[in-house]
């Protein structure tokens, strides 16, 4: 089941771009047909709409006290426009495509801008080493923050660096839904052969050590990219349950080595408290509601 909750923001942008965008001398009409409008988008993406596959005009004109024919003609409109689509089975209106991809700007925008403290606290506070918030890029993470600590000096530019993700900890969060045959699919050209002593020699072995990654909640790295290094990072999760970042923390082995399963559980709460302002609600510990209800986005 997508999670519809970050579509509100948008919902309610759209409302404040009409009281700014428009002057004193807009009709009723206008203001009544664009409450309508809300009204409806409001209510498809009400749980219990989503839970039926989206609800019919009579649902929604009996939900909203409106009339019949009123609502079926501003459900063309938004029809017309992507924001709502209608199953051509059960004729039930639901969320569309457009909607959803203005969430996803939204989401994209709200990463970096919700990560950044949460980064901070992690490096001044609570662990005391760098913290990374990453993407996938084909087999490569790039990072797209970075915050270290006040006695760490900052002797490499982190933000821009592709590093791989078979052998990182960042790169196991990133893809740590994806089956045997997807990885394989995703690394058939990756040589495991380069990296630090504890790197996985092959798919089957990162396919193992993701199973255990899952049922932590949290992945551990331990020499695996290169000697010395260890890492602890935890899946950063969209409004659909998908992973859309990772964070990490990394550092010497002799300095946070010791501290790596409370550093994963830390990484793993912050990465939780950053999904939830994305709009993950919990319910889709693997990514899977996301592919399974509701429209694909254009590509």
């Amino acid at each position: 089941m997508r999670n519809l909750a970050s579509l509100r923001p948008v919902q309610r942008q759209l409302r404040q771009t009409h009281r700014l965008g428009y002057g004193a001398d807009v009709v009723d009409e206008q203001t009544s047909s664009l409450r309508r409008a809300l009204d409806l988008l409001d209510a498809l993406a009400s749980d219990d709409a989503v839970a039926q596959g989206g609800w019919g005009v009579n649902r929604l004109a009996a939900h909203l006290g409106r009339d019949k024919s009123q609502v079926s003609r501003t459900l063309r409109v938004l029809a017309d426009a992507g924001y709502i689509e209608r199953d051509a089975e059960s004729m039930r209106y639901r969320i569309g495509w457009h909607v959803f991809a203005l969430a996803s700007r939204a989401a994209d925008q709200r990463l970096l801008t919700a990560a950044a403290p949460i980064l901070r606290r992690l490096a001044e506070r609570e662990l005391s080493e760098r913290i990374h918030l990453s993407v996938l890029k084909g087999t490569e993470v790039l990072t797209l923050l970075t915050q270290a600590p006040p006695h760490v000096l900052q002797t490499v530019a982190w933000v821009g660096r592709l590093v791989p993700a078979h052998n990182t900890s960042s790169g196991r969060s990133l893809v740590i839904d994806l089956g045997r045959a997807e990885l394989a699919r995703l690394f058939a050209r990756t040589d495991f052969g380069v990296g630090g002593p504890n790197a996985p020699r092959d798919v089957d072995e990162l396919y193992e050590r993701i199973l255990v990654a899952r049922l932590a909640g949290f992945a551990i790295i331990d020499e695996e990219y290169e000697p010395g290094l260890v890492a602890a990072s935890a899946p950063v999760r969209g409004f659909r349950g998908d992973v859309v970042a990772a964070l990490n923390v990394s550092g010497p082995k002799f300095r946070l080595g010791s501290r790596l399963p409370f550093a994963g559980e830390k990484i793993k709460a912050a990465a939780d408290e950053l999904s939830t302002q994305l709009g993950w609600d919990g319910r889709s510990p693997l990514g899977l509601a996301g592919r399974a209800v509701g429209p694909k986005l254009p590509a």
